[in-house]
């Protein structure tokens, strides 16, 4: 059955007077601007190419996920470098990284932080968990239990967590990626779906061809180390600046009304609505995305344009990640999953039934 909510009967509204054309808000970036955010950009792709070998989708995906101010689900089966994609991002950047390795016993306190007595000054001092970090890397995310699952949620939305009630803002930028298996699951929790909403993007990594297999044991034999350590990386690393300019730049990105009627056309779809329903998608989606899958098209788009080089978004900005933004958002019916449908076969057909302005 689906879920889809019911419109409410809204009376219509007067039509609003005649406006002159709305001008961009943000100031332009200048040719400058674009070719240090594409510099900066190339310095990451550097060190990318000395620890994995192929999967450039998620390369690209947590790149951008990190200009955009979001967080990433890196999902495939044991031994195709999640960790070592997650932790090259991290330690490309001069921040603070912390990794959390995720067990069912994990307590949120373990975490966030807690309060501990301190008997010397007869009074409780706080210490902050592991997630108090530029960067955080949680593996198998999926194996913590529900409860610490829901601590990551204010930290997650707000970019802060609350530790005796006191309210401690997370350092920025703050940037979070995580990772499951999907194929165990004795000792495993799934993740709600109000946490699998936050993730900006969710990332399926599958096998490499052969001929990347091959020059990932080349790379590895002439290493001579099957580990990376980040220190014999070639390459500068960025500073929190140039995240933070990154960061600034994708939001002076302009966006047109067409391009933002997209977005929300192509998320309303998946909930059976927009201007081209699909007809029989009731049958397949139970529940289409959240209004928060329209943002982040438009944070992803923006920062994929201006790794493009360019100061304004196109619609195959937008589709580029639909995939990724979308995938973890739409829950699909039991008929469906009986079927063998999946959720990217839904967004293939929703982007091919929305028109491209």
């Amino acid at each position: 059955m689906a879920l889809f909510p019911p419109q409410p009967n809204i009376p219509q509204p007067m039509p609003p007077m005649p406006q002159q054309p709305a001008t961009p808000t943000s100031a332009g970036l200048s040719p400058d601007d674009l070719n240090h955010a594409r510099q900066l950009a190339d310095r990451i792709r550097a060190r990318f190419a000395q620890t994995l070998v192929g999967q450039d989708n998620l390369r690209e995906a947590l790149i951008v996920t990190m200009v955009s101010g979001g967080h990433i689900l890196i999902e495939s089966v044991p031994g195709l470098a999640k960790t070592t994609a997650a932790q090259t991002l991290a330690t490309s950047v001069s921040g603070s990284f912390k990794r959390v390795q995720c067990t069912p016993d994990l307590m949120p306190s373990d975490l966030v932080g807690t309060q501990v007595f301190d008997f010397s000054t007869q009074r409780f001092s706080t210490q902050i968990g592991p997630i108090h970090a530029n960067f955080v890397l949680l593996d198998e995310i999926n194996r913590s239990n529900a409860k610490t699952q829901s601590a990551m949620l204010e930290a997650m939305a707000e970019g802060a967590t609350t530790i005796g009630g006191e309210r401690i803002a997370l350092p920025q930028p703050f940037d979070r990626a995580a990772t499951e298996n999907p194929i165990e699951e004795e000792g495993t929790f799934n993740l709600p779906e109000a946490q699998m909403d936050r993730f900006t993007m969710k990332a399926v990594m599958g096998y490499p061809s052969a001929d990347e297999e091959q020059r990932m044991l080349a790379m590895l034999t002439k290493r001579g180390s099957d580990t990376v350590d980040a220190k014999t990386l070639e390459g500068d690393v960025l500073s929190l600046a140039d995240i933070e300019f990154l960061r600034a730049a994708a939001r002076r990105v302009h966006v047109s009304e067409a391009i933002m009627g997209y977005a929300v056309d192509i998320v309303a779809t998946s909930r059976g609505a927009g201007t081209h329903p699909i007809a029989d998608l009731s049958t397949k989606v139970r529940l289409g995305a959240s209004p928060r899958a329209s943002i982040a098209l438009i944070r992803v788009g923006q920062a994929a344009a201006l790794l493009a080089g360019r100061d304004y978004v196109i619609p195959e900005d937008i589709r580029m990640f639909a995939h990724e933004i979308l995938r973890h958002r739409i829950l699909l019916t039991f008929e469906a999953l009986a079927d063998g449908v999946t959720s990217d076969q839904v967004v293939d057909s929703v982007v091919a039934t929305v028109p491209v302005p």
